[in-house]
């Protein structure tokens, strides 16, 4: 039988199922979880043995849950509708009743790797049903991809996405979550081809619903206010085109707009500039809209950014004014606004024409100030940890609390403190309350022996059932674990890693080999809990708790890695009392904490930055290759002269730039936490990711980074630099509160900062265009003096660029008003031979603007 699953005879093994007792399929059921369990779970299962396994899961394994453990596994694939057919004839053959319940567990396993096969063989299962479809945000990008997909195991002549879209029993349904999944919008504006490129229909999704809308099968109204709202809410801008595409099909009217004014008006002064304009033309048309509601909404308007939305509604108003010439002062106030835009032919223009209704001297520009600095909050220090758990209770709720997350946060060291801390007094009461907690919460999570090594979701899973059950079979995991690292040698003043593996880098290997430590040392007895713990929510520890808790240990030995981390953790730069008293306790751990604190602990490492390239291309179709950025510049970490670095930390070359962190890097700040730059070097490339491949939540580090201490260097620079050219406004935003945090507390270098900007935008490496929001949001929270600091190192390599770079008038812009309010006069080399140029290009114009700024300044 498992021979022709592997040989993808879909058909035989149906018929060869008919007339089966229920105890051979049980039987067959049995043998089939331990064959399948035994094939490399990297196997990849084509269409024709992913469907050969599906009848046979569907036509002897038990219960949906079992046969959906199986096939909801991305690396089965399904021959869409004919697998379902031929399961729904195996099912109904036997008399399955859990079709509808396998079909919705399958479909709770969507991930983005999902196939559209695979949503047509859930879609087919439930339709044959008439069961509801899931609506999950997966679920109806994959419903979408079908209708763009066609099904490739049904053949036949191409069918319009209209007749798809009218004999569809799930559009009512799918229809409103169109408007609410986030950045689906793209998704939408697929074209059809039905026999060559040239007889193809365009946004042909969007025109099918406006037709249906004709025929009464889609509501009109639901249109409008679905794309509107989306609108509203904001996405992407290419996933925000599809809904402003569907509202110029749909052509609102003049009562579908005015019923919906205030909408409107909201889009036009908050929304992307492409939707923003949509709103100005609807709005125009109008006869009856409020001068009042116009003249209020202008002002927010003629403050944007966007030179082409700015002068439209500047002829907006000045046709208003020839229109109302009883009301032509006070329009003309309102036009005045626009005399502080930041492109200069903007305020020419509402110069002109306040001057013309009626306003002879517009709002003059901000004089030029005296000198000074930023004007930021002082920073807060790092907060005191919590206290340690020391209730089974409350252990409890915080362990279930960190399962329902999808990665561990930096509350993980507390709850591990206290998982040691109440095995060593209440084993069994652990065990009981641990038990059932992880059991029903560890779904998100991994506890298998092949995990990911970036990953530590698997170990803390492990720690917490090796807390709830002492199987012999765990224990020797966590000694197979530690078997990977030198054993301590008492010469030596700690273990050291042997892991080469580049996708483990330093600070994650110490966390792993410590998580392997305390699941085998798990259940010592009368251990009072981990030396490492932090005292501050920042990851340091105080050198004083750290000697008490080594005196309360008494005669037992502390753990090797523990006590490892416990010194990594502690304040850098030396401190004689706490080594003293450290001493006193005469121990070798009291003197190993002495002659640390001595000698100033870890030191700092060499930083040299490097051009990574990508690998060359392994095929025609290299997935991986097409990811990469072409370039990247990284850290290189190099111990100092007559240093030997034993455990490896401060010794790291450049990661691949396929290497992918996931969310536990996120802890990695409190690991290291006196070490800023050795942490940002090992971080780099998932910050860079969100830049160069346009990632997301890569930048979350980075105010961590800004709680830690030491030396930033040029890692910590080219990390602020990527980061403020990152994709995901989220991620701008993150970049943006380390860089305040940093410059309240004088820990940021501007200057290393902009230099390295320059390079990465001059070198295509970062978009410029991204990087002006962040740094005009800097200078408007009181950091105008660090902004321009910034700009000034950067320009030059900004200038000199081979070509013109997108953002570059905007940025200097930027450079002028912050220059301005600092009245700081900073050397910009390139920008005169700019400001020299003829024409009166943008570049040209602001450069010059800048240059005159500097030379009165």
């Amino acid at each position: 039988m498992f021979d022709l699953v592997s040989k993808g005879h879909a058909d035989v093994i149906a018929a060869a199922l008919v007339g089966l007792s229920e105890q051979r399929r049980r039987e067959i059921a049995g043998e089939l979880t331990v064959w399948f369990k035994r094939r490399d779970r990297d196997t990849w299962w084509n269409d024709g043995t992913g469907t050969a396994l599906a009848v046979l899961v569907v036509g002897c394994l038990p219960t949906a849950a079992q046969a959906a453990a199986i096939l909801g596994r991305d690396s089965i694939a399904l021959a869409g509708r004919r697998a379902a057919e031929l399961v729904r004839g195996v099912a109904q053959e036997r008399g399955v009743d859990w079709l509808v319940d396998l079909a919705y567990r399958m479909a709770a396993r969507f991930s983005q790797q999902s196939w559209t096969d695979r949503w047509q063989f859930v879609a087919a299962l439930l339709r044959a049903e008439g069961a509801a479809p899931p609506t999950d945000d997966r679920s109806v990008q994959l419903w979408l991809n079908a209708l763009q997909i066609p099904d490739r195991y049904h053949r036949g002549r191409p069918v319009p996405v209209v007749e798809l879209l009218r004999g569809d029993p799930f559009l009512p349904v799918m229809l409103p979550r169109l408007f609410e999944v986030d950045g689906i919008g793209s998704q939408m504006m697929f074209a059809v081809v039905y026999r060559n490129w040239e007889n193809r229909e365009r946004h042909a999704l969007l025109t099918a619903l406006v037709r249906l809308t004709g025929e009464q099968l889609v509501d009109r109204a639901l249109l409008i206010d679905g794309a509107i709202g989306r609108l509203l809410r904001g996405d992407r801008p290419g996933a925000l085109r599809a809904f402003t595409t569907l509202l110029d099909l749909l052509q609102p009217s003049a009562a579908e707009v005015t019923a919906r004014r205030g909408d409107y008006l909201r889009l036009l002064t908050d929304a992307p500039a492409p939707v923003a304009t949509l709103a100005q033309k609807a709005l125009r048309e109008l006869p009856d809209l409020p001068v009042e509601s116009l003249l209020d909404t202008s002002r927010q308007v003629l403050g944007r950014p966007e030179k082409t939305l700015v002068r439209a509604q500047l002829a907006w108003l000045d046709r208003l004014a020839r229109q109302h010439r009883d009301r032509a002062a006070e329009i003309a106030e309102v036009i005045a606004v626009a005399a502080e835009h930041p492109a200069i032919e903007v305020r020419d223009r509402a110069g002109v024409l306040a001057a013309r209704h009626g306003l002879d001297q517009p709002r003059p520009a901000p004089a030029v100030v005296e000198p000074r600095g930023d004007d930021l909050p002082a920073p807060t220090p790092p907060a005191p940890a919590l206290p340690p758990i020391t209730d089974v209770d409350e252990l409890t709720e915080e362990v279930a609390a960190l399962l329902g997350n999808p990665s561990p946060g930096v509350g993980l060291e507390r709850i591990l403190d206290g998982v040691v801390r109440l095995a060593a007094r209440d084993g069994s009461g652990v065990a009981d309350a641990l038990g059932p907690v992880v059991e029903r919460r560890h779904w998100s999570w991994s506890d298998d022996d092949a995990d990911d090594p970036r990953c530590l979701c698997g170990l803390v899973v492990g720690v917490f059932r090796t807390a709830a059950e002492r199987h012999p079979r765990r224990l020797s995991r966590w000694e197979a674990l530690l078997a990977t690292v030198r054993r301590f040698d008492p010469a030596r003043p700690g273990p050291e890693p042997v892991s080469d593996d580049p996708r483990v880098p330093g600070p994650h290997r110490l966390m792993r080999a410590r998580l392997a430590e305390i699941g085998l040392r798990l259940g010592d007895p009368g251990l009072p809990g981990l030396l490492a713990t932090p005292t501050s929510t920042n990851g340091s520890l105080d050198p004083f708790v750290l000697v008490d808790r080594v005196a309360a240990l008494g005669d037992q030995r502390p753990w090797t890695w523990d006590l490892h981390q416990a010194l990594l953790r502690l304040p850098t730069g030396g401190d004689e009392a706490a080594a003293g008293k450290a001493a006193a306790l005469g121990t070798p751990t009291g003197d190993r904490i002495a002659a640390w604190l001595r000698e100033g602990g870890l030191p700092q490492p060499v930083m040299r930055a490097s051009l990574i390239g990508r690998r060359s291309r392994r095929s025609d179709f290299d997935w991986e290759y097409l990811q990469m950025p072409a370039q990247r510049i990284l850290v290189e970490l190099r111990p100092p002269d007559g240093y030997q670095d034993r455990f490896g930390l401060l010794t790291a070359d450049p990661a691949p730039l396929a290497v992918d962190y996931c969310d536990c890097a996120r802890i990695w700040p409190s690991l290291l936490p006196g070490h800023r730059g050795v942490t940002a070097a090992y971080l780099l490339p998932m910050v860079a990711s969100t830049a160069d491949r346009d990632g997301s939540d890569g930048t979350a580090v980075l105010p961590l980074l800004a709680e830690a201490t030491g030396p930033g260097g040029i890692a910590l620079d080219l990390a602020v630099a990527y980061g403020l050219g990152a994709r995901h406004a989220a991620d701008r935003i993150a970049t943006l509160d380390a860089l305040l945090s940093l410059a309240a507390s004088g820990q940021f270098d501007p200057a290393g900062t902009g230099e390295q900007l320059g390079q990465l935008a001059a070198g295509q490496l970062v978009k410029l265009s991204r990087v002006v929001e962040p740094l005009r949001d800097a200078a408007q929270a009181g950091a105008p003096l660090t902004v321009w600091r910034l700009l000034a190192a950067a320009l030059p390599a900004l200038l000199g660029a081979p070509a013109t770079l997108r953002g570059l008038p905007d940025l200097l812009t930027l450079a002028t008003g912050t220059a301005t309010a600092s009245g700081v006069r900073i050397e910009v080399p390139g920008l005169a031979e700019v400001a020299g140029r003829g024409g009166s290009s943008r570049l040209v114009t602001e450069a010059r603007r800048l240059h005159g700024a500097l030379r009165t300044g």
